[in-house]
């Protein structure tokens, strides 16, 4: 594929929200949503970090991008940005769940949920649940919910990982997250389909790129030593962060771009442009898939379509 971002069409009038927006994957998303004339929106939890991004990013493009408070890790968070994005706005075009936490050592979100699967997934669930009905105003409403490579090493995933009842191991939760990421996607496509929506459901992931992602679940934990292996060996390997976005770039505005698709790396899934890529077996169960929404409404409160 000869896709590069050049290939992004015109987006003026587009309205696009980005989590995880002030560094790495998303903030690179950002930038050239704004270079190609959308209307963008970073939400992160750190306002100082945001307040930052939005000067690099006017910096770069000329173009302003809006900001909004979000701490997928608190439920009363993501209802209140909600809240706060549908008071300023009537549509949305655009939604690219990105934000994520890697590797940390246990930790809990407000809910009491494994902060991995709470954020990675149920914190995505609930916003998405709650813009629903600002992207159904649109003409062309598309999410794109972005996973990871590493979802092929969790198998299956239950209700009771999303408490961590039985034990905690932080690779395999972020893989079980990241499982949940797609599982998530192709259940609001199928959902969005019975409901006769034209909402497209689509999932991306960076293959290995060069963000903070690596390092800073192990700095969560002050094991400094695994933060820096880990970050030299991405230095070393890894592709830009630019080219990490490029997945989430090419689901996010390819004209007609078919809902439960999933885009990756051409090379091996590591690196390069996108292209179309497949879920493991266990991301394609429809049945753990309707399992993990019903699973996802109860710890939420919130459900869609």
């Amino acid at each position: 594929m000869s896709w590069s971002t050049s290939d992004i069409p015109d987006l003026t009038g587009r309205r696009v929200l980005v989590t995880g927006a002030t560094s790495g994957l998303g903030y690179e998303t950002a930038l050239e949503l704004l270079k190609h004339g959308a209307e963008v929106t970073i939400a992160a939890r750190n306002p100082e970090k945001s307040e930052q991004a939005a000067a690099k990013l006017k910096a770069a493009t000329g173009k302003d991008a809006r900001i909004l408070e979000l701490d997928l890790a608190e439920l009363a968070s993501v209802e209140e940005a909600a809240k706060s994005f549908s008071a300023t706005y009537d549509s949305l075009d655009i939604l690219v769940n990105n934000a994520g936490v890697m590797a940390p050592p246990y930790r809990q979100t407000a809910e009491g949920f494994e902060l991995q699967l709470g954020t990675n997934h149920l914190g995505h669930f609930a916003l998405t649940a709650r813009l629903l009905p600002l992207l159904l105003q649109a003409k062309a409403p598309r999410v794109v919910t972005v996973s990871s490579f590493m979802h092929k090493t969790a198998t299956t995933i239950r209700q009771a990982d999303f408490r961590a009842e039985n034990g905690y191991a932080k690779w395999d939760a972020y893989s079980r997250s990241k499982l949940a990421n797609l599982l998530f996607m192709s259940e609001l496509d199928r959902r969005a389909r019975a409901a006769g929506s034209n909402l497209v459901s689509v999932g991306s992931h960076p293959g290995y790129a060069r963000t903070h992602l690596q390092s800073s679940g192990p700095q969560l934990g002050g094991i400094s030593l695994e933060a820096r292996l880990l970050a030299i060996g991405t230095n070393l390997v890894a592709q830009s962060a630019a080219a990490g976005a490029w997945p989430s770039l090419y689901a996010a505005t390819t004209p007609g771009m078919p809902s439960g698709s999933y885009y990756g790396p051409s090379f091996f899934e590591y690196r390069g442009k996108p292209k179309l890529v497949h879920p493991s077996k266990a991301a394609q169960n429809p049945r753990l898939a309707r399992d993990l929404w019903a699973w996802s409404v109860e710890a939420t409160g919130v459900d869609a379509f």
